[in-house]
């Protein structure tokens, strides 16, 4: 499933104490996300490898089951299945204290397309106190309707990041990112509607198709840090803020603890809190039909806030060397999610047009991974 929200950012570098290749090893999860009339769930399957000591390759397939009657679905369509596979492929090489990366990325999905190409750069300086980072994705999408097979419409796009990681004591690291997203093409989903006033209809209102801007501009800068605590914890922050040409801008902080106990066993929680401001041209109920050039309804370019919860278990159950494996552990995970929409209303309630209840919803988010290094 494509996300174009504020929040759909791929942000962005990973805060790293040293430059080395990744471990080899073989990771299979099972996802599952339940709410708001949303269910989505698949396996995923990722390998890496290293060649000699200076190339590491990587391959990942994933598949997502998506069945759909959200909030959206209900009042303007029909419920709907489908299936989102995923194919990726990489290599990274190590020279010295440079590190170099190479990925393709194809998503495939019944009205949706994507193809994904990215080359990014690390390099330590200041004896690997620091490392500087910068990367380039290029996005080549094309846009379809299950219900028109004469309906086809694409999307460029362009993503560029600089990451830079300091080492600021032997237990404390901190990173500041940016990256800036430029989009341009068939930004609007196809299938949705916006509604306007309408007195001759019997409920007070008729519907129109979304409008778009055919470009967004999408900048975002990150701050985390990571302290290593003495008694085999670690305490996590993060903090973001996103903006763009539409309008939106967005905050997300979170906090996470770490802590290992028993030896094998490793315990996370977690807390994260987002609120984003709606796009420009949003508008739950218009004044009358073509209001205005540009006109959209979806709920995720609304004003709204998030609470989430995480709790998450790990159990390394081998840590000694057996055969050709070198160890593997289980992971369990376990996310609350609360949505708050502040303009977004919900149709299902009989109301005046406009007067009916802002929308909000409760979701679950569930991963299990076991993971093999050899």
């Amino acid at each position: 499933m494509r996300a174009v929200v504020a929040g759909g950012l791929a942000l962005l570098t990973q805060a790293v104490a040293a430059q080395v290749l990744p471990d080899d090893r073989l990771d299979v999860l099972y996802h599952f996300y339940d709410g708001g009339g949303m269910t989505i769930d698949g396996p995923s399957l990722l390998v890496r490898r290293q060649i000699g000591s200076s190339v590491s390759v990587s391959a990942s397939y994933t598949v997502d089951s998506i069945s759909g009657a959200s909030i959206d679905v209900v009042t303007t369509a029909s419920p709907y299945k489908e299936k989102r596979t995923e194919i990726s492929a990489g290599v990274d090489y190590l020279r010295g204290s440079t590190l170099l990366g190479l990925t393709y990325t194809n998503s495939d999905e019944n009205d949706y397309t994507a193809n994904t190409f990215g080359v990014s750069v690390s390099q330590e300086i200041f004896g690997g106190m620091t490392t500087v980072s910068m990367g380039y994705v290029r996005g080549f999408d094309e846009v379809g309707r299950s219900d028109n097979p004469d309906f086809s419409e694409d999307i460029d796009r362009h993503s560029w990041r600089l990451g830079l990681t300091q080492v600021l004591t032997r237990n404390l690291i901190a990173e500041v990112a940016f990256e800036t997203i430029s989009d341009e093409g068939f930004l609007n989903l196809p299938y949705r509607q916006v509604r306007f006033v309408d007195p001759e209809s019997a409920n007070g209102f008729s519907w129109e198709p979304e409008i778009y801007p055919n470009t967004r501009t999408s900048n975002a800068v990150a701050l985390r840090s990571r302290l290593h605590l003495p008694f085999r914890a670690a305490l996590q922050t993060d903090y973001r803020y996103y903006f763009d040409s539409w309008g939106i801008d967005a905050h997300t902080a979170e906090i996470g603890y770490t802590h290992g106990v028993l030896d094998r066993w490793t315990f996370d929680v977690g807390y994260r809190y987002y609120r984003q401001s709606g796009a420009d041209f949003f508008s739950d109920l218009f004044p009358f039909r073509e209001a205005q050039n540009f006109r959209g309804r979806w709920k995720e370019i609304s004003a709204f806030d998030s609470h989430a919860f995480r709790v998450g278990v790990n159990y390394e159950f081998m840590a000694e060397r057996r055969g050709f494996v070198e160890r593997s552990a289980v992971g369990l995970s376990f996310e609350r999610i609360f949505y708050d929409y502040s303009d977004f209303r919900d149709l299902r309630v009989d109301a005046d047009p406009g007067e009916e209840p802002t929308y909000s919803f409760e979701a679950n988010v569930m991963q299990f991974m076991l993971s093999v290094w050899f």
